[in-house]
C-alpha cells in the first residue's frame, strides 16, 4: 500500500444554532459568504492550494446542503477516484451521530487506514482565512512533534471564546486550557491540528474508551497530550482569520471586506478560490439605473434602489427606490420598491415586500431567514377618543387667546 505524505480531514457537520435562522436548512459550512461562495470553500480551496489531494468531509446536520455542493469534487480538482480526492462521510454511514470532534474522527479510522497516511490534518468547516498548510506540515516534520497547532493571538476581550496555550521560546506548548474565564494568554488555537496518525490513532482509541469524555480535541485530547508532556507544538499563523459561527461575527467579515484598513483580500491570483457556481432564479434586468458606494455587487443581480457599504451576491433584484446600507444580501433574494435594509443578512432566497423596512444596528444585527416573506407592518390608525378630542379643541382655543 502505497503510504501518502498528508491528507485532511475535514469536520463540517455543526448545527451551527448561533447562525439561526441562516442555518435553519442547511449545515453551518454550506452558509453563503463573500459574493460568490460558501464557508467550505475556504478549507477546500486552501487544501487545493497547498497539495493536499485527499480530503474526508464529515457532515451530519442537514448533511445534503453539503453533498449537493461539494458533488464529486469537481469544482475543487478534487474529482473522487476510490479514496483519493473528496470523500463525503456522512454520521449515519457510520450508524451513529457523530458525538463530538475526537468521536468523528475516531468513527473514521477505517477510512484513514485506507489512506495510509504518515501525518492527518484536521481542519474546521465554519472558518474564513487564507492558509498554506504545506508551510505548517514542514515546521511539524521538521520538529519531528507528534501534533502541532496553529494559533494566533486575539484580543485579550474576547480570548475567553478560543483554547489558549502558553510556548516555550522551541513553540513547544506547555499549557493549554479551553475557554478559559480568566485567560493568562491571548495566544488562541484556530482548531486547525496536524497530527502524526499513528500517535493520533492511538489517542482516539484510548478516548473512545474514556466514559468521561466528552470525546472533543480541544476539551480532551489536547488537554491529555499537555498532560503527558508530549511533544505538542505551535505554529504561528500571521494572516487573515475569522470564526464565523454566530451572527455577528458573519456579519463583520463581511464588511471587513469592505475595509481599505484591513488587510484581507478574498481574490488572490496566487491563492485561487473555487466554488460551485450558482443557479440563479430571478429574471435579470440590463440596466442598473441604482448606485453602489463602497460594495460588492455580483455582476448577475440588479439594482434600481442604492446600496452602501453591502455585499450583494448573484441573483438578487433590488427594486426602485430602496436603500440597502451595511447589509450582507445573499443569492436569489428578491427585495421590492421603497425597502429600507439596514445592518441585516438577508437569507437566500428570502422575498421582502415593497415598503418594508429592516433596521439594526452594528451591536444587533437583524437577520432574515432563507425563503422567508417580508411584509410592511402595517400603520395602525385610531380615531382619538371624544375625551381626547374635547382636550384638543381645548387646548387650541387656550393657544389662540394667547394663553
Amino acid at each position: 500500500m502505497i503510504k501518502k505524505e498528508c491528507i485532511a480531514m475535514l469536520l463540517a457537520g455543526g448545527e451551527g444554532r448561533r447562525l439561526a435562522p441562516l442555518t435553519s436548512e442547511m449545515a453551518k459550512p454550506a452558509v453563503p459568504f463573500g459574493g460568490h461562495y460558501r464557508i467550505i470553500d475556504f478549507p477546500l480551496s486552501n487544501c487545493v492550494n497547498s497539495g493536499i489531494g485527499t480530503v474526508g468531509v464529515l457532515t451530519q446536520y442537514e448533511a445534503s446542503s453539503l453533498h449537493e455542493h461539494i458533488g464529486n469534487g469537481e469544482p475543487w480538482g478534487l474529482q473522487t477516484v476510490g479514496d483519493n480526492g473528496v470523500s463525503l462521510l456522512p454520521s449515519y454511514r457510520t450508524g451513529h451521530e457523530y458525538l463530538g470532534t475526537a468521536d468523528a474522527i475516531y468513527k473514521n479510522i477505517e477510512y484513514i487506514d485506507r489512506n495510509n497516511p504518515e501525518h492527518v490534518l484536521i481542519l474546521s468547516g465554519d472558518h474564513i482565512y487564507h492558509m498554506d498548510y504545506s508551510d505548517m506540515l514542514q515546521q511539524h516534520k521538521s520538529k519531528d512533534a507528534t501534533a502541532t497547532i496553529s494559533v494566533m493571538e486575539v484580543p485579550w476581550e474576547d480570548a475567553s471564546r478560543f483554547g489558549i496555550l502558553s510556548t516555550n521560546a522551541d513553540l513547544q506548548i506547555s499549557d493549554f486550557k479551553e475557554k478559559p474565564a480568566q485567560p493568562e494568554s491571548n495566544l488562541a488555537s484556530m482548531g486547525i491540528y496536524i497530527f502524526k496518525w499513528s500517535y493520533l490513532k492511538k489517542l482516539l482509541l484510548d478516548d473512545a474508551s474514556n466514559l468521561k469524555s466528552t470525546h472533543d480535541f480541544g476539551k480532551d485530547i489536547i488537554p491529555s497530550m499537555v498532560n503527558n508532556q508530549d511533544p505538542l507544538f505551535a505554529y504561528r499563523f500571521n494572516g487573515y482569520w475569522r470564526d464565523v459561527g454566530t451572527v455577528e461575527s458573519l456579519w463583520d467579515a463581511h464588511m471587513d471586506l469592505l475595509d481599505d484598513k484591513v488587510e484581507w483580500e478574498l481574490h488572490k491570483s496566487n491563492w485561487p478560490m473555487y466554488s460551485r457556481p450558482w443557479i440563479t432564479k430571478h429574471s435579470q434586468h440590463k440596466d442598473k439605473v441604482g448606485t453602489l458606494s463602497n460594495c460588492m455587487m455580483s455582476e448577475s443581480s440588479t439594482l434600481d434602489g442604492n446600496a452602501e457599504k453591502s455585499v450583494i451576491f448573484c441573483g438578487v433584484e433590488i427594486g426602485n427606490g430602496s436603500e440597502i446600507k451595511h447589509s450582507v444580501i445573499m443569492p436569489n433574494v428578491k427585495i421590492g420598491r421603497n425597502v429600507i435594509i439596514e445592518h441585516a443578512i438577508i437569507g437566500e432566497g428570502a422575498v421582502i415586500k415593497d415598503g418594508s423596512v429592516i433596521k439594526g444596528s452594528a451591536n444587533h444585527v437583524l437577520v432574515v431567514g432563507p425563503r422567508e416573506i417580508i411584509f410592511p407592518k402595517p400603520t395602525v390608525r385610531t380615531q382619538p377618543t371624544r375625551l381626547l378630542q374635547d382636550v384638543l379643541e381645548k387646548s387650541a382655543r387656550l393657544s389662540a387667546q394667547g394663553l
